[in-house]
């Protein structure tokens, strides 16, 4: 799959700007939920946390993909 990934072009750097991206909208959706949703701090929470798993993801992917890069 990594393989597949670097041969479409995708690089580890760009893994990593999804990652600290997706810290930076987790933090901008809980506060977009919370003042915009009458559900109250539970729902901007889970917004919150949803968004922020994909970071560990985009992490992981980036180092993988630097791996790649290096046998290359």
């Amino acid at each position: 799959m990594i393989k597949k990934l670097a041969h479409m072009g995708l690089t580890a750097d760009m893994a990593y700007a999804a990652g600290a991206a997706s810290i930076g909208l987790s933090f901008l959706s809980w506060c977009v939920s919370l003042k915009r949703e009458d559900a109250g701090i539970d729902r901007a929470d889970r917004w919150g946390l949803f968004v922020g798993e994909w970071a560990p993801t985009f992490f992981a992917l980036g180092i993988a993909l630097r791996l790649e890069e290096g046998r290359r």
